[in-house]
């Protein structure tokens, strides 16, 4: 059964696909351009009440019938236990896994996106705003690159913690990071990176 995927080229849209690359699963690509303000069409708005993307609808939910999830950090569950996969069964390392999800819902998300807006994309330069996001995006990296000193990657083994993370950190240059300075963050981006369902999934909407 193909997983209806609906999504744009953003870092949260590209955990959905980094995810269903991963996990081998067949889904199908409909690109809503929020330029143009497609989010808020009424049909996509049935599968994602907030009006953001991505969101799936799988045609084989878990009690057979077809189910539609939004929230990238959901949809990451939702995939994770479907397949029983990039989600360790071990409750400790399984509750680790999901404190950095939400810790990267919480923080390294929105913060990251505030430190875009303000630097790349405000109609005006406002320092203080600059300031803060750059300084807390600083700061985030810095909590990631102290937890990638004691393990390869931020739950132990790879999971849907790393492919929340990753896409954010993609944007580094956006936020006036230089990876160098974060070495044990560089290591664990480029050996994500160099994964073949990651560069596959980053692609999504082609």
């Amino acid at each position: 059964m193909t997983i209806e995927l609906y999504t744009w080229s953003t870092p949260n849209g590209r955990k959905a696909s980094i995810a269903l690359e991963e996990l081998g699963l067949a889904y199908r690509v409909h690109p809503i351009d929020i330029g143009k303000d497609e989010q808020f069409a009424p049909e996509f708005l049935k599968i994602s009440p907030n009006n953001k993307i991505p969101a799936i609808v799988d045609p084989q939910g878990p009690d057979g019938e077809p189910i539609p999830v939004f929230e990238s950090g959901a949809i990451l569950i939702y995939l994770a236990e479907k397949t029983g996969r990039l989600m360790p069964q071990d409750p400790r390392a399984r509750y680790t896994a999901l404190q950095w999800l939400m810790w990267q819902m919480g923080g390294f998300g929105p913060m990251l996106g505030q430190a875009h807006h303000f630097r790349r994309f405000a109609k005006e330069q406002i320092p203080y705003a600059i300031e803060r996001y750059t300084n807390e995006t600083r700061r985030l990296y810095g909590v990631l690159d102290k937890r990638l000193k004691e393990t390869d990657y931020v739950a132990g083994d790879y999971s849907i913690a790393d492919i929340a993370i990753f896409p954010w950190a993609a944007r580094h240059e956006w936020q006036g990071i230089d990876l160098a300075d974060f070495p044990a963050l560089k290591r664990w981006y480029d050996a994500i990176a160099a994964r073949p369902a990651v560069q596959k999934g980053m692609a999504v909407p082609g």
